[in-house]
């Protein structure tokens, strides 16, 4: 039985809200008078008949007996039997109804009535598809036919046994995803483990080339690797606890390097070196491991410098400018005595300068970028002045500075 809204109720029918449906009205009862004169109201399903009141209420044989080889007489819808009695006319089966043919003729007791089959309804006599569409019977897609209808579901939903609702299909059990599922309503939604990217098929991971994001990932080179990337320093160096930067190796602390027992290994940026024994070449005699004197005494010392100093540093490669980078003083003062700084050699490029920061004090400024690897020696001279006994003397200090390969 179709369940439909009051408004739906075809004429002859009354909406019944205890059912929800549509039941026949009672035509008869419900409309006095609705047969005038000598008529008797019939109800009918879906309508009613106007029957002449004698033919009615007259019994299905006649009250008068009947003689042998009798014929009874009998209402209409009725015809007479070998017995006497009065036999339903099967309106229907006979094909003496008069429904159209769209509509389905139903056998009553001396008579007979028009519906319609399941799926239709009558309107003005004729028998009229339902639009189950039209009421929603669909929880998602409806496709209307002929006396029917059928349900099916969207894309990412199945049909459930009741052939109207829908239930979501979980299409992560059927693995779409190369890495990680997410089920949705209707849908599915794949995501990539950390160092991936969803491709365009929306279901595959791509790698990510993290090196290409940014040049400052690592301090010195990028490798990119599946789902993640490296970092990777040069030789002489090492990658440090944040996997980025890049540490010097201090190969004279690890004793991986080539010097001898009668060489001092000098530790740069980088790299490391091998420095010989101090040779101090006449006039100059050795005072320490790393200072040769010219005695005043000595009449070829006339004019040279009283000591030589040697000293070493290293410096990064491309290093920002103006830096100060070596501090360079007077040990000894004298009386009346002041101090001049300069560069005596090694300075062609005019990559630094000395700046005086007391009468007794200088600093070492780099004023230009040096790129490496590179080794200078510069010659840093203080003279001292005395115009009170009228002394002239200078002092050296031999200054080597190895300029590594990168600029860490």
């Amino acid at each position: 039985m179709l369940i439909i809204s009051p408004q739906t109720c075809t004429e002859g029918f009354a909406y019944d809200r205890g059912s929800r449906r549509c039941i026949d009205e009672d035509e008869c009862r419900t409309q006095p008078d609705v047969c005038r004169g000598d008529m008797q109201c019939v109800n009918q399903n879906g309508g009613y008949l106007c029957l002449p009141r004698r033919l009615y209420d007259q019994p299905y044989r006649s009250e008068i007996p009947a003689r042998p080889e009798a014929t009874a007489q009998c209402l209409l819808g009725y015809t007479p039997a070998e017995d006497g009695s009065c036999d339903d006319i099967d309106e229907c089966e006979t094909n003496s109804h008069h429904c159209n043919p769209t509509q389905v003729c139903i056998n009553t007791a001396g008579g007979y009535t028009c519906s319609c089959t399941e799926g239709y309804w009558l309107i003005g006599g004729q028998c009229q598809d339902i639009d189950e569409c039209r009421y929603g019977y669909c929880q998602q897609l409806c496709a209307n036919v002929p006396g029917s209808y059928s349900c099916s579901c969207n894309p990412g939903f199945i049909l459930n046994p009741d052939s109207r609702t829908c239930q979501d299909v979980d299409e992560c059990e059927d693995e779409p995803c190369t890495h990680g599922c997410f089920n949705t309503y209707g849908s599915f939604m794949c995501n990539c483990d950390e160092g991936f990217e969803l491709a365009s098929d929306g279901t595959s991971c791509i790698d990510l080339d993290e090196c290409s994001f940014s040049e400052f990932l690592c301090q010195h080179r990028c490798v990119n690797t599946p789902g993640s990337f490296s970092c990777v320093c040069p030789p002489g160096y090492y990658v440090y606890e944040d996997g980025r930067s890049c540490e010097d190796i201090n190969e004279c602390d690890t004793g991986n390097n080539t010097c001898t027992t009668a060489q001092v290994c000098f530790n740069f940026q980088g790299g490391n070196t091998c420095l010989d024994a101090l040779q101090c070449h006449s006039p100059y005699v050795e005072v320490s491991d790393n200072q040769c004197m010219c005695s005043a005494e000595n009449p070829a010392c006339r004019d040279k410098p009283f000591t030589i100093l040697y000293r070493h540093m290293d410096l990064s490669s491309g290093r920002s400018v103006p830096a100060d980078i070596f501090q360079m003083q007077a040990t000894t003062r004298y009386p009346g005595a002041f101090y001049i700084f300069q560069i005596k050699s090694g300075n062609e490029g005019r990559e630094f300068y000395m700046r005086q920061t007391s009468n007794v004090s200088a600093t070492l400024v780099l004023s230009r970028p040096i790129k490496g690897p590179r080794e200078l020696v510069l010659d840093l001279e203080m003279v001292t002045v005395n115009n009170v006994i009228n002394f002239r003397g200078s002092s050296i200090i031999r200054l080597t500075v190895f300029v590594s390969e990168h600029p860490f």
